[in-house]
Formats: structure tokens, C-alpha cells, sequence
């Protein structure tokens, strides 16, 4: 398949003429990642993994694409945009399911500790084709398969470098790519990617970065 990031969380795959977007944020190009979708992933709620004015746009737009996403957030959506009801699903842990032709398992249920102060929010992680796995804000490791592509969230404030790399080492995918970066000037970048490439490739890993808009095939 056919994967392009843009900025911070957002991935478009592409394969067979289809499209799937997952985490289009406000962060992100979505002008560019949503045209063609016919299916959205979202891993929770925040701003920078849905821009909700974007995605209630197409909804209400011709060919709304299916939606994916924690009960919260396709509540919110369902309430938006009532005439797309029927597209928007509402995913739990644990799950299997078909997006845009791509075969989708669904891991985890909750986003990082970012403060014991602020609520935990539900997160999903997607495994799309049994082959590039996108965790959103947390580093929870699919149980019982290998991971060929890793999206890896390489800096939060909910998370420190030594578990970026730990994460990476957990799940050895044999490629990693970077999302959730979108907090990093290219100082801080190239501090947390250096590490994470020397260490994760004592473990077989290769670390590559891509650029917003660039493509790949995973």
C-alpha cells in the first residue's frame, strides 16, 4: 500500500484505487490527506487527531466517507452532521473490521497519562492490513501478531524519550516511521530520531523519517 504522512498525526494509505485517512487533525493538511476517502480512522478526541470541522465537512458533503472512531467521538460527530449517522461507527478494543477494503484490528482503549489532573480520554490503536499500525497517544503493543509498520509517536506531553524508544523496541517492527510530531522545532526532532534509530536498530529496527507529504510504500 501506498502510505503518506503529513504533518503530526496524520496518515493517508492508498491501495487499490481506495483510500483510508487516519488522525486528521488540525495540525494537519487535511485539505490535502481527506479528497477521495472512503473511510477515517480517528483514535480519540483531540484537536490534533480530528479536526472536527474538516471531517463533519465531508460528512455533509457527496460520498461521505465511513468514520471510524471511540464512542465520544462518534457521538459528537452523529450530533454535527445527523444526515451522515449511518456512516459514522463507533469502535471498541479488541475489534475487527473492514475500512475502504483494508482489513482493521482495533488495540488498546485508553490515551496516555498526560496529568493525573486532566481525564483520560479513550484511544483506539489501528493495525490496518495486519501491516502498519498507528497507536495514536498511547504505546500500547498488539498482542499476538508482528507489526511490519510501525507509526511510532515520537514526542507528547505525555511521554519522555526512553519510552519512545522502549515502544519501538517492544514492538520491532521491522520499519518505523515518525508521527506526533508536531511539537518538536528540528533541534528536539533530531535529538528523540537519532536515539531512536541507534538504539531500535540494535533490535532489527529501521528508522525512517518522512516529511509531511511524502510517500512510501508500507
Amino acid at each position: 500500500m501506498k502510505l503518506t504522512k503529513y504533518t503530526h498525526a496524520c496518515v493517508r494509505l492508498e491501495k487499490d484505487g481506495r483510500v483510508l485517512v487516519l488522525d486528521p487533525g488540525t495540525f494537519s493538511e487535511t485539505d490535502q490527506a481527506l479528497p477521495g476517502a472512503e473511510a477515517i480512522l480517528v483514535t480519540h478526541e483531540h484537536p490534533d487527531h480530528i479536526d472536527m470541522a474538516a471531517v463533519v465537512e465531508v460528512l455533509n458533503g457527496p460520498g461521505a466517507p465511513a468514520v471510524h472512531a471511540p464512542a465520544g467521538v462518534a457521538e459528537k460527530l452523529r450530533a454535527e452532521a445527523p444526515g451522515a449517522a449511518g456512516a459514522i461507527h463507533t469502535v471498541d478494543p479488541g475489534s475487527t473490521f473492514e475500512a475502504a477494503g483494508f482489513a482493521i484490528s482495533s488495540f488498546g482503549g485508553q490515551h496516555a497519562l498526560i496529568h493525573p489532573q486532566i481525564p483520560v480520554v479513550a484511544n483506539i490503536g489501528y493495525l490496518v492490513d495486519g501491516n502498519v499500525y498507528h497507536p495514536g497517544d498511547s504505546f500500547i503493543i498488539p498482542d499476538g501478531i508482528s507489526v511490519k509498520t510501525l507509526l511510532v509517536p515520537l514526542h507528547a506531553p505525555w511521554s519522555k524519550m526512553s519510552e519512545v524508544v522502549d515502544f519501538v523496541i517492544g514492538v520491532r517492527a521491522p520499519q518505523v516511521y515518525q508521527i506526533h510530531d508536531g511539537l518538536l522545532n528540528a533541534a528536539g526532532l533530531k535529538i528523540v530520531e537519532t536515539q531512536v534509530q541507534r538504539l531500535g536498530a540494535k533490535y532489527g529496527v529501521t528508522y525512517t523519517h518522512l516529511e509531511p507529504g511524502e510517500s512510501v510504500e508500507a
